[in-house]
């Protein structure tokens, strides 16, 4: 198992075996009421940490009004100018994303390590296929882990000749098998937190795959304290894909649903009622799997580890328990009686 060094981020604690889901507002950054609104909302939908981009001075005033109104970390996302992660950290951000070698001179990396380290603030250096440094792409000819990693280490090594290490890293790539290579590699070569994540993974359908695939198979590593699903839609769908990822390999919290995919012996509507179910659940905080089946064959029986669930029949449907329980319902009753049923738990 990896040995992580504990960064504290907010409340947050990563390298505690915990893994933390955050996501990023998408609202221009001159839209103070709209990104606080989005902040609010993605705190409600499970965010445990958000990033923010400031681009320009005007932006930091983002940074006091988003935290006035959530109790979850936020987290300053900073490219080039080293005067806006001062001014971040002057307004109490709770973590800082920028890249040292990108800000000018060592007096720069050391005004924003001195800043950060007084004040406990974390930096997560941010490294991805698009930003590789052209000597280190000279050397690899393109945007190999070996690349991404050796960038990464040479940022944090900026940091650590300031006596700063209350580093994060990542290592992103659109490419799912580089976001493998890298990350396993950055594993290897240090012990800091490790912030997860597939970058322009696309949109909803295909983004959920391949962040599914990467940081699913990092996480079954034992790799990674911190996960993004990146998608080209609302925020709020980051955070419901990341918990179903987490569920899916036995790392989440909340409601596991599990299904069949229907066959001719099915005689009621399973996949409407199966998505009915899905979303009548999604926001109940419970530790319990449901099973949606279709059929005696695919019932109790294959189902036996769930909590709770229902097998179709003829138009009616049995609903049963853990506990060996069961009881006749009808098609139409299916979702509100397990609701009913999943209150009791």
């Amino acid at each position: 198992m990896r040995r992580v060094k504990e960064v504290k981020v907010g409340s947050c604690v990563l390298g505690s075996g915990r893994i933390y889901i955050q996501s990023m507002l998408n609202k221009r950054s001159d839209d103070i009421e709209g990104s606080v609104q989005q902040a609010m909302e993605l705190e409600k939908a499970g965010c445990e940490i958000v990033r923010a981009a400031i681009p320009d001075m005007e932006a930091v005033k983002l940074i006091p009004a988003i935290k006035e109104k959530i109790g979850i970390p936020l987290v300053a996302d900073i490219h080039f100018d080293y005067r806006l992660a001062l001014a971040a950290a002057d307004a109490g951000i709770d973590k800082i994303r920028i890249n040292p070698g990108n800000i000018g001179d060592m007096d720069r990396v050391k005004q924003v390590a001195d800043s950060c380290k007084s004040r406990g603030i974390p930096i997560r250096i941010g490294v991805n296929s698009g930003s590789l440094e052209k000597s280190i792409l000279e050397k690899y000819g393109a945007p190999t882990a070996e690349a991404l990693v050796e960038s990464a280490l040479y940022h944090v090594s900026l940091l650590e000749r300031f006596d700063f290490d209350n580093i994060v890293i990542s290592i992103k790539s659109s490419n799912v098998k580089t976001m493998l290579d890298s990350y396993r590699l950055a594993a290897q070569k240090c012990n800091y937190p490790l912030h997860l994540g597939v970058t322009e993974a696309g949109t909803e359908r295909m983004g959920i795959i391949k962040s599914a695939a990467g940081i699913g198979s990092l996480l079954c590593d034992g790799i990674g304290e911190t996960i993004r699903v990146s998608l080209t839609d609302e925020p709020v769908k980051e955070i419901y894909a990341a918990k179903d990822i987490l569920k899916a390999i036995g790392m989440g919290r909340g409601v596991e649903i599990v299904s069949c995919p229907t066959c001719g012996r099915t005689r009621i509507d399973l996949v409407k009622a199966a998505k009915m179910v899905e979303d009548a659940v999604k926001d109940i905080d419970k530790d319990i799997k449901v099973a949606v089946m279709g059929c005696v064959v695919n019932g109790p029986g294959e189902a036996r580890e769930a909590d709770i669930g229902i097998a179709g029949g003829d138009r009616c449907a049995v609903l049963f328990k853990k506990d060996g329980s069961s009881r006749k319902i009808a098609e139409d009753d299916i979702v509100p009686e397990l609701l009913k049923e999943i209150e009791k738990m």
